[in-house]
């Protein structure tokens, strides 16, 4: 029985104790409810037997007795309460066995309750763990969804009951951890960073944690990433720039699109390269296009109390442009209510939201929205009248051409990919096809895995992820039109 104890828990006591009666044994709360329930019985003694054991322990409590047995039909319950502390009701051992009863069946359940009491004890405890664990992981994944949507001081207030406290600025991490391991790869984390990192189990990859990690760290803790990938050797790690804290967003997704690249060296870990932002390159210029296009989004009254307002449709849409599908785990909502919703931005805006073109813009508009340099610019400029602007036109400004040129110099500078295949005409017809694989085999004439492997090659040469969200195929995408719509390049995906 200890030995059981030890090894499996009340699980394989009861079936032990299910085997030696040839019965069925369980564990029942106060009102009959069952808790755990076995049954080896040969003869299906377990059909009806919970319900005749809930029927008599729902009354044991009145008998004031240590233990209780009755007979039914051909079959004979006894019942057996727990030792338990004063302050919770214990469990109730019973079993229900056919008669004749095995020789010494009463004194072998009287010795069995003690271990079983201890492994329910055990068992409570680490349920009740798991229950803070969960209810801690629930509330380091909602700061981090305020802090990746703009809002600090709820973000602040919250963490604030939770340990570390938010640093500012910050480096992001998103570790890839081995399938089953991803608490164990956490703790390792907590131990590496010496409790400073902000740790987040991402919600919609089940293999990722996020790591929001102090930007002013020691050189020990900069190298976080790699002393992570050697520990556990099958993590993979990607490292964004350090920022500022309200740049949270920006640094989930620069570590995101350096873990594609890591996947692919060596020491399994690498660094998000210095770039630009074309939300920043877009300036004042951007911010009032940004607002025109996002003004019937950010105005929009719902007609029902109960229906998502702005702040909740614009959430929505961040979430989807960032995680696509993913969204739905994200932000904890079922598919129909996504697409619905998507729906409805879709009429808000007058925008396709199933073209790239469309949801560039739209991803752009965001992140302008949410650079506060460029907004609080804008927002000192008076509102005169003045024309509507375009997207092509924040597309034209030398900034933004400048940032296109640079996003895209791998592609045509010296270490670019030498083959047969042209690396910007495989991308342009990815876009063109709506970054569908099966529509852009058969526009370069080539197999599903061929495009995939192609696209995969160019990740490493581009140091962004383009398969998984979030992909870098909106930044592609408007550097493209820029290039174009200033005439530095070709026809550009429409």
């Amino acid at each position: 029985m200890y030995r059981l104890a030890r090894s499996g828990g009340s699980r394989e006591l009861l079936h032990w104790v299910s085997g030696r009666a040839a019965g069925w044994a369980g564990l029942l709360d106060g009102d009959g409810t069952v808790l755990h329930g076995v049954t080896r019985s040969p003869d299906g003694t377990g059909v009806g037997a919970a319900a005749l054991a809930g029927e008599y322990a729902r009354g044991l409590s009145k008998l004031d007795a240590r233990s209780f047995a009755f007979d039914r039909g051909p079959h004979t319950a006894l019942l057996f309460p727990l030792d338990g502390p004063p302050d919770a009701p214990a469990p109730i051992l019973a079993v229900v066995a056919p008669r004749p009863l095995p020789d010494g069946l009463a004194i072998l359940l009287s010795d069995v309750t003690m271990p079983l009491a201890m492994c329910w004890a055990a068992e409570a405890v680490e349920r009740k763990r798991r229950r803070v664990d969960l209810a801690e992981s629930r509330s380091r994944e909602a700061v981090l969804h305020l802090l990746m949507t703009g809002q600090l001081s709820i973000a602040h207030q919250v963490a604030g009951a939770l340990r570390p406290t938010l640093p500012d600025p910050v480096r992001v991490y998103v570790v890839e951890c081995p399938v089953g391991r991803r608490d164990e790869v956490a703790r390792i984390c907590t131990e590496l960073s010496g409790g400073r990192s902000w740790i987040v189990r991402c919600p919609v990859y089940a293999r990722h944690l996020i790591l929001v990690v102090p930007a002013d760290a020691d050189a020990a803790e900069q190298r976080l990433g790699l002393r992570v990938a050697e520990v556990v050797t099958e993590c993979v790690v990607g490292v964004s720039e350090d920022l500022p804290l309200p740049d949270t967003a920006t640094g989930y997704r620069q570590a995101f699109h350096a873990l594609a690249v890591a996947r692919g060296l060596p020491d399994r870990h690498a660094c998000f390269g210095s770039a630009p932002d074309p939300a920043v390159a877009a300036g004042a210029d951007g911010v009032r296009w940004a607002d025109e296009l996002l003004h019937p989004l950010l105005t929009y009254l719902p007609r029902r109390s109960q229906d998502p307002g702005s702040q909740e449709l614009a959430a929505t849409l961040a979430s989807w442009l960032a995680f696509s599908s993913h969204a739905t785990q994200h932000l904890k909502i079922h598919r129909n209510t996504l697409a619905a919703r998507l729906r409805l931005i879709g009429e808000l805006l007058g925008l396709d939201l199933n073209r790239v073109g469309d949801q560039a813009a739209l991803d752009l508009a965001l992140r302008i929205r949410a650079t506060p340099t460029g907004h609080e610019k804008a927002r000192r400029e008076e509102k005169a009248a003045q024309p509507s602007l375009a997207l092509d036109d924040i597309l034209r400004v030398p900034a933004v051409r400048e940032w296109a040129v640079q996003q895209l110099r791998p592609l045509t500078g010296p270490d670019a990919p030498r083959s047969a295949a042209d690396p910007q005409d495989t991308l342009r017809t990815w876009l063109r096809c709506e970054a569908q694989l099966t529509p852009t085999a058969e526009a370069l004439d080539i197999s599903v895995p061929g495009v995939r492997k192609r696209l995969t090659r160019l990740e490493s040469v581009l140091g962004r992820s383009l398969l998984q969200a979030p992909s870098a195929r909106y930044d592609l995408w408007l550097a493209f039109r820029s290039l174009d719509v200033t005439g530095a390049g070709a026809a550009g995906p429409r």
